[in-house]
């Protein structure tokens, strides 16, 4: 099981901007954000294909946010600018080891491993 731990959450007011990092304890294939907001499901944010850097967003951050790869740290970086109120939730990091990639990297459930959470709050 690999261990994820994030950091870098906070409060910042809108339009500003936060970054996110996800280090893994080992190595991993696919690697994404989710996002959960009070009285809401998780959704996905973004994914990261480790190998060959392929990279999906959802609609609502697309041209905001960028998922990147710290290269040789097992590291994974999620860059938020022109933050929105709505973008308020507790961001999670996950982890898949299988390294078939496939459709439902938008499903909690393709990922093997999970991180403890960081909060990111947006002031209007």
């Amino acid at each position: 099981q690999v261990q994820l731990v994030e950091s870098g959450g906070g409060l910042v007011q809108a339009g500003g901007s936060l970054r996110l990092s996800c280090a893994a304890s080992g190595r991993t294939f696919t690697m994404a954000w989710f996002r959960q907001a009070p009285g809401k499901e998780r959704e996905f944010v973004a994914v990261m294909r480790l190998s060959g850097g392929s990279t999906y967003y959802t609609d609502s951050v697309k041209g905001r946010f960028t998922i990147s790869e710290d290269n040789g740290k097992n590291t994974v970086i999620l860059q938020m600018n022109s933050l929105k109120p709505e973008d308020t939730a507790v961001y999670y990091c996950a982890a898949r080891i299988n390294p078939l990639f496939t459709s439902s990297f938008n499903r909690a459930d393709y990922y093997n491993s999970w991180g403890q959470g960081t909060q990111v709050t947006v002031s209007s």
